[in-house]
């Protein structure tokens, strides 16, 4: 069953840091009216980057998770600059974070945090073909690179310190489209 969109009579905002809280007045195909909030990204998006060293050992980093106060391990990511295109900052941001560069960039798709509450929406990037190449970044120190199997994912699934939903999602995406590539 499809419904129609709900009608919105109304937003309200207010700053939330690096998000604008949405407050929105709705009305639903059935006439029930509610307030909804939503945390609406500013800036351009962001991207996942799944930098393949070879077609079948995948570069992640190891890097300080601020959220969860510990050392986490995951993908290379980061935010689109204003003028970038995604396949651009993913290119920028392996250079800064991981020390390569990439011949092959290409988005594969896009892939959201928590879409019934957040506008955010992450660009998940394959990079092939990589090349050293440095770029100052923003990080505090220096990233730990962690060269992982795809076939070891059904392991590295079960790692403590490989939590994050994008980094996960994205090594099986990327696992799938390179069997289909073959």
């Amino acid at each position: 069953m499809s419904h129609r969109l709900p009608i919105i009579h109304g937003i309200t905002e207010h700053d939330a840091g690096p998000y604008r809280l949405e407050r929105l007045d709705l009305e639903f195909s059935n006439g029930e009216r509610r307030q909804f909030e939503r945390l609406h990204a500013r800036g351009h998006g962001a991207v996942a980057v799944v930098p393949m060293l070879d077609a079948d050992t995948v570069l992640l980093v190891r890097e300080y998770a601020a959220g969860v106060h510990r050392y986490e391990l995951g993908l290379v990511k980061g935010r689109i600059d204003a003028g970038e295109t995604p396949e651009q900052a993913a290119n920028r941001e392996l250079m800064e974070e991981a020390g390569y560069g990439a011949r092959d960039v290409r988005v594969l798709r896009t892939l959201t945090l928590a879409p019934t509450y957040m506008s955010h929406q992450t660009h998940l990037v394959l990079a092939q073909e990589l090349y050293p190449q440095r770029l100052p970044g923003d990080e505090p120190e220096p990233l730990e690179l962690v060269p992982c199997k795809l076939a070891e994912l059904d392991r590295l699934i079960l790692r403590e310190e490989f939590s994050e939903g994008r980094s996960i999602a994205a090594l099986f995406i990327v696992r799938e489209w390179l069997k289909q590539q073959r």
